[in-house]
């Protein structure tokens, strides 16, 4: 059967009242993400591009876009900053995207919790926040640009996931209000639990509109560099301190050697051959910190003080996969793996294999009640092959890879299909036209229905 041509232009015309563009130009740009972190990806997803962008500002204008896309039977995909890594908003079949920068208000804010718009920008709202003595949970490095509602349906984990684990952890979003691409678009609310079927699910279960999520108290975060001459020193610093419940931190980044050399703004205090660790700890608790620095002979190279770390680029920049972003800059042929390996143990062994090939990067963060080494290993990139048998054996040492090579939610995740969410992607897009060939379990479902 020969597809039906769309006019884009009717299309455009339908939707007179809300901001489009069809320009290729910006097209392009509202198309892509930092995709091509990944050799793979970069050429499966180089020329994807979407027909037509939509900015809408409220949440009836996105009703009347999710109508007209049903009614011509034309792909959506959702845009927020477009910081994700994976391809999570590059729209593999065309179609519009909506872009939801302008939805940007802060509904309201209260200690402890706020209601906001998907548009919103994580640090400006913490500007806001903070006037209350508030910050949010967590947030990616590229926290500057990156958007609330762009991080809950594509993020994971970022500063803060020391003390807060994954946005996935119960009681990290309350409630979501979602938009359905039915025939007659439904306006939904979810919460508690039910709140999980558009967590990390790249727009593929509905258009939020609007989200309340928790809050941190705010405090002053000092900005610190150790230096240490061995890296298993400043791992086990590292896990020493995640586990010390009496240190308020918020960011514990551990970098080998060379991976020190690609922060070339920080060279002054990264001495050549040593291994470093990135901090953010209140400064209320700075006294008992420098204890634990000297208990593991450690070297503080860098420290400013929360008014003074204000005033320059941030070390939350230098980590997570800003570290992958400024190695990259430097060589091209880097990529990178997401990998849990969970006890230090791994990681010593990890490390004796490590090498000019891999070079470890350890994030820590909360993972069932325990502080855990999450690394986002800088891999030098030859083949397709060579990337996945170094998977296989780190997967064979014992530690989990949450593949950044793939778009597809399931695989570059736990590996398995979610069938609530599958369930639900089916009620809420019964066309499957939210956001295509992102999730696998609903593919297959639908192969499985033709079938039948």
């Amino acid at each position: 059967m020969t597809k039906t041509k769309v006019n884009w232009q009717a299309i455009a015309s339908e939707l007179e009242g809300i901001e489009t563009t069809d320009n290729r130009d910006r097209l392009t740009k509202l198309s892509l993400d930092y995709y091509h972190f990944s050799p793979i990806l970069f050429e499966q997803l180089q020329d994807k591009r979407g027909d037509l962008a939509v900015f809408p500002t409220t949440e009836a204008e996105v009703v009347r876009v999710a109508k007209i896309c049903v009614k011509h039977r034309v792909s959506l995909t959702v845009r927020g900053a477009g910081t994700g890594n994976y391809g999570q908003c590059i729209p593999l079949k065309g179609g519009v995207i909506l872009d939801v920068s302008k939805m940007n208000r802060v509904v309201w804010l209260q200690p402890g919790i706020a209601c906001v718009q998907p548009g919103v920008k994580m640090a400006a709202f913490d500007k806001q926040a903070r006037a209350i003595g508030w910050e949010l949970r967590m947030a990616p490095s590229t926290y500057r640009t990156a958007t609330i509602g762009g991080f809950i349906g594509g993020g994971s984990v970022g500063m803060g996931s020391i003390n807060y684990g994954q946005i996935s952890d119960r009681g990290n979003l309350r409630r979501v209000r979602l938009v359905t691409l039915e025939d007659e678009p439904k306006v939904m609310e979810l919460e508690g639990d039910e709140v999980k079927k558009v967590l990390h699910a790249y727009g593929t279960t509905g258009i939020i509109t609007e989200l309340k999520i928790p809050l941190a108290p705010a405090y002053p975060w000092q900005e610190v560099i150790v230096v240490f001459d061995e890296f298993m020193s400043a791992a086990k610093f590292g896990q020493a301190l995640s586990d010390s419940s009496g240190i308020v931190k918020k960011l514990v980044s551990i970098h080998a050697a060379p991976i020190t050399a690609y922060f070339t703004s920080l060279q002054d205090y990264l001495p050549q051959g040593k291994h470093c660790v990135l901090l953010m700890v209140s400064e209320y608790d700075y006294a008992p910190f420098t204890d634990l620095v000297r208990e593991y002979d450690g070297e503080i190279t860098y420290s400013k003080t929360a008014a003074e770390a204000s005033k320059s680029t941030s070390l939350l920049e230098y980590t997570w996969n800003h570290t992958t972003l400024l190695a990259r800059k430097v060589d091209p042929n880097l990529t990178y793996l997401q990998t849990f390996y969970f006890t230090l143990e791994r990681v010593e062994k990890a490390y004796a294999k490590a090498g000019d090939e891999v070079m470890l990067h350890l994030e820590f963060l909360q993972a069932g009640g325990k502080a855990v080494p999450a690394a986002l290993q800088l891999i030098r990139y030859t083949t397709e092959d060579r990337l996945n048998e170094i998977i296989r054996d780190r997967e064979a040492d014992g530690a989990f890879i949450a593949n950044p090579h793939v778009y597809t939610i399931e695989d570059g995740g736990n590996k398995q299909i979610d069938l609530e969410k599958v369930a639900f992607k089916q009620k809420v897009d019964p066309y499957g036209l939210l956001n295509p060939g992102k999730m696998r379990g609903y593919a297959i479902e639908q192969k499985s229905k033709v079938k039948s």
